[in-house]
């Protein structure tokens, strides 16, 4: 479609007379393009200005699009003063295009932006590689093979984003690269680019009679006041790391490498990502952005009451800024833990954060609504005479004039419009920035104020930021405290958590903007001791709750690994990553995994039944992410692993899919050299010892503390010959270990294995010959008159060396857990039943023959209620339970989950499930046991 086709708008001519003069030279142009140049010309004198000096250019220019690329062809080859007049033509013409665009609505206002940003970008790079290039030629700049010597723009703010208005100023930070360049010539290179860069910025902004081409604003380098114009990376980079602070931070979402040695420009921002991106989600930033912006207004004097002449469209109440900054402020919230948040437009911004559930989908479409009408009056104002402001004209002509180039007739309904908009931008994002303070604190007891005295003590109040933002959220927190079921007990708990914080300024910036999880906190203190002690290890996990994600459904095995793997590949691509961070990710990722399952859990979101199999699945993918990984890094100095590979096999409850929230892991692993004597890399070791320093590798991996905590506690007891074996197995090794010299338990242990993770050129294969090998042996060894006589006499070991612990062990004792564990585990032995869990086995027995149906059923009663009860208990504490410790926040989600009016029923039910359970399975194993097995 040719330029008069798109034409979908007009300004309205407020001076006819100079309309009709310049509308003469275009007569022989589409209508629709003499309608649009008039107007145009009877808005604004500039670009009446424009159109007069360009009548012979413009005609021919209105049949392409791509008129930056256009007019500055072939200026790489012009000298410095050529190039000056050369670059202000061009700035002259694509203006003139661009606004013609603009204001007949060919184009859309990205497609404006972007364009005045190519050409920033192009003027750049074109005066830097000119004046590098007069350095050099001096005999200035010591030899180097980097392009440019080294040197990149990052364009910065607006430009950065391509989001520059038609007189905008276009900030950039200048960089060399110093590694480019031998120790002894860096000192030399730095002075010449020094030199370059000042002359690059005097190209662009000094006004000659041709003009200018864009402001330039060096100063958002590091520390501008005592720096020159252009320093190394490594010198920003420590500058940063040491000494940066927020608005830096915010002011690098935008940062683009536009001009110059691009790809060492990239390299830069990649080693900035940590400084700008916070791994965990930086809610202190809000408080930040918020000082910035009343910084700037009483700094402008734009804190009074809003008038629209006069008003400053980007940094007035309800302005262009307060957009940027809701999104910024979001995006650096988030942006560390979700890359996808990163974007630099802040149209780009507000939908992804809309995307990923920061702020509602309505919300983000007001805004962007708003944002673009915002940029349109900008570029209107600055349009008329080609004024470096943003403000509204004063007089009622000036006002007049920018509601024409709207398409405005009636000035006073557009100003009524335009400040109801304003309103509404400021009513969304000042709640964001300025949450209302709670000053209702409830009637508090004298032992509530004297718990409240001491809080000053502890180390997360150490700091005044910390005590300042504490104080705004403390009668939030008091009151919701004293809203749950057992106020002194909830009080009490949180109590015991703020003592454990090492620092509070983060988290409480956490709650201020985000007053659901006071809620979530009273809860968790009200009821559950031992989530709120690991909250109190591991505060950052809070931040999944408003990672959008956390009340989706839950994504299984399949899902949580691909998500833990990519997690970890970027830990380890990232610019200071590597299997280090790698560990310190999967253990951020876990803990907040195991936080979620807990609180769904303690919520009725899921019950007992749901939660072992998540937390299963969670071990699971922890596993089976991490062991490639470690393979991996194991590999780099002993190679690749020798023959088929290996295989992680969980046993026990992991094995059966059935922890919970306190559950180590018992793994054995077992590997198949297939005939290779040893590895092939760099330090090759022997097979055997190859597989054992793997294996160590993978249980450092999984239990070792580091940073950020631990992931499990790994037990390997249950491999071949135990504490004395090796800690991983060959596969003919394990197949005759099994098969002549294992005991009953261990058949029994086999009963519930399970291959959760392998590595290895061919370890998929290995694991299904493992599995086929598990059945096989318990085919083959279950019907070994040992069996029960073996399992009695385990009962009565197992019975006198670990007594009954208090009156609501749910584990440990005759007719409990794990009594009607192993006598399941020994049905599906007898039966060479492939099945591992509970209840599986019980009907696997019930299937075969070896236990009446009634029995059966009534055992796999017994067990539920008492895997509700042990899963439930596990989620409060770690200790066993004491009813009067728990309080009755946590005894009301004991009955909850038990299905029990009452602690005196559920003693009760506890009493008879167990007694009954103890009596089937003492004569199940008394009848095997006359019967001969």
């Amino acid at each position: 479609m040719s330029f008069a086709d798109r034409i979908t708008r007009y300004p309205i001519a407020v001076d006819q007379a100079r309309a009709d003069d310049v509308a003469a030279h275009f007569s022989a142009l589409p209508q629709p393009v003499v309608d649009l140049i008039a107007a145009t010309a009877g808005s604004s004198p500039y670009l009446a200005s424009l159109l007069e000096k360009e009548a012979d250019w413009l005609p021919e220019a209105l049949d392409h699009d791509d008129v930056v690329a256009r007019e500055t062809a072939g200026f790489e080859d012009l000298d410095a003063d050529d190039l000056s007049i050369a670059l202000r033509r061009a700035k002259r013409r694509v203006a003139l295009f661009s606004a013609l665009a603009d204001l007949g609505g060919v184009w859309p206002l990205e497609q404006v932006t972007t364009a005045l940003s190519d050409l920033a970008d192009r003027a750049v790079d074109l005066a830097l590689r000119v004046h590098v290039a007069h350095e050099a030629r001096r005999g200035k700049l010591p030899d180097t093979r980097a392009d440019v010597g080294g040197i990149f723009a990052l364009a910065m703010g607006k430009g950065g984003a391509k989001e520059l208005n038609y007189s905008s100023d276009i900030d950039l930070i200048v960089l060399f690269d110093e590694t480019a360049y031998d120790p002894d010539d860096q000192q030399e290179a730095r002075a010449a680019l020094i030199r370059a860069t000042r002359k690059m910025a005097a190209t662009l902004s000094d006004v000659t009679d041709h003009g200018y081409v864009f402001r330039t604003d060096l100063r958002l380098r590091p520390d501008a006041s005592v720096t020159p114009v252009c320093i190394s990376t490594a010198a920003a980079l420590t500058y940063y790391e040491a000494e940066g602070r927020t608005w830096e931070r915010a002011a690098f979402i935008k940062a683009r490498a536009a001009a110059g040695d691009i790809a060492a420009g990239e390299r830069f921002l990649r080693e900035l990502r940590p400084f700008v991106w916070r791994k965990h989600l930086d809610f202190v930033a809000i408080q930040d952005a918020h000082d910035m912006r009343l910084r700037i207004r009483d700094h402008k004097g734009l804190g009074g009451k809003l008038e629209i002449p006069g008003h400053n469209m980007k940094l007035g109440r309800g302005g262009i800024r307060e957009i940027e900054f809701f999104t910024q402020t979001r995006q650096l919230i988030a942006g560390g833990r979700d890359p996808d948040l990163r974007l630099r437009d802040t149209v780009g911004g507000l939908r992804a954060l809309s995307g990923k559930g920061w702020i509602p989908p309505e919300v983000a479409d007001e805004l962007i609504m708003h944002y673009r009408e915002h940029r349109d009056i900008e570029h209107r104002i600055q349009m008329v005479n080609d004024a470096q402001t943003h403000s509204l004209p004063k007089d009622d002509h000036g006002l007049q004039t920018i509601a024409a180039m709207m398409g405005e007739g009636d000035p006073a309904a557009f100003a009524d419009r335009l400040k109801t908009r304003l309103e509404r931008v400021h009513e969304l994002t000042e709640s964001f920035f300025a949450p209302g303070e709670s000053s209702d604190t409830p009637d508090i007891s004298e032992e509530t104020r004297q718990i409240i005295e001491r809080w000053n003590t502890y180390p997360a109040l150490r700091s005044s930021r910390a005590r300042q933002i504490f104080k705004r959220v403390q009668p939030e927190l008091l009151s919701r405290m004293a809203r749950t079921g057992h106020p002194q007990d909830a009080l009490a708990r949180f109590d015991s958590f703020l003592s454990g914080l090492p620092a509070g300024v983060q988290l409480f910036s956490l709650f201020e903007a985000n007053p659901q999880l006071i809620e979530l906190i009273a809860d968790i203190c009200g009821t559950a001791p031992g989530l709120a002690a690991y909250l109190s290890r591991h505060p950052a996990v809070l931040d999944a709750v408003l990672g959008g994600s956390f009340f989706a459904p839950w994504p299984a095995v399949a899902g949580l690994q691909d998500d833990l793997s990519k997690s970890l590949q970027r830990a380890i691509s990232a610019p200071d990553g590597g299997y280090e961070r790698a560990l310190d990710a999967a253990r951020r990722w876990a803990h907040e995994w195991l936080f979620r399952i807990g609180v769904h859990h303690l919520r009725g979101l899921i019950d007992a039944d749901e939660a072992a199999v998540q937390y299963a699945d969670l071990a699971d993918a922890c596993i089976a992410a991490l062991f490639p990984v470690t393979a991996e890094d194991f590999a780099r100095r002993h190679g690749p692993p020798p023959g088929r590979g290996a295989v992680v096999m969980g046993m026990g409850s992991l094995g059966a899919r059935n922890l919970n929230a306190g559950s180590d892991l018992d793994l054995i692993v077992i590997y198949d050299a297939d005939g290779e004597d040893s590895s092939d890399g760099k330090r090759p070791l022997a097979t055997r010892a190859y597989y054992s320093r793997l294996t160590q590798a993978m249980i450092t991996a999984i239990s070792a503390p580091t940073a950020e905590g631990r992931l499990y506690e790994v037990d390997m007891r249950l491999r071949p010959s135990g504490r004395q074996g090796p800690v991983a197995t060959s596969i003919q090794s394990f197949e005759n270990y099994q098969l002549t010299e294992a005991w009953t338990w261990e058949h029994l242990a086999l009963t519930r294995a399970r291959v959760v993770a392998f590595a290895g050129a061919r370890a998929e294969d290995l694991a299904r010959d493992v599995e086929d090998l598990r059945v096989s042996v318990l085919a083959q060894r279950g019907q070994d008159a040992r069996v029960m006589p073996d399992l009695n006499e385990m009962r009565a070991r197992i019975f006198a060396a670990k007594a009954t612990d208090g009156q609501w062990e749910a584990k440990v004792g005759p007719g409990r857990l794990q009594d009607i564990e192993l006598l399941a585990q020994s049905l599906a032995l007898r039966a060479g039943d492939p099945a591992r869990t509970t209840l599986a086995q019980l009907r696997a027995g019930k299937r075969a023959g070896l236990m009446e149906a009634t029995a059966a059923d009534e055992l796999s009663s017994a067990w539920r209620f008492l895997w509700r009860l042990q899963c439930s208990g596990r989620l409060l504490t770690s200790k066993p339970l004491d009813m009067e410790e728990l309080g009755l926040g946590g005894q009301e989600f004991l009955l909850r989950e038990t299905a029990q009016p009452s602690l005196e029923a559920l003693q009760d039910s506890l009493n008879t499930r167990v007694a009954g359970a103890a009596s089937l399975i003492d004569d199940h194993i008394g009848a095997a046991l006359q019967a001969g097995g």
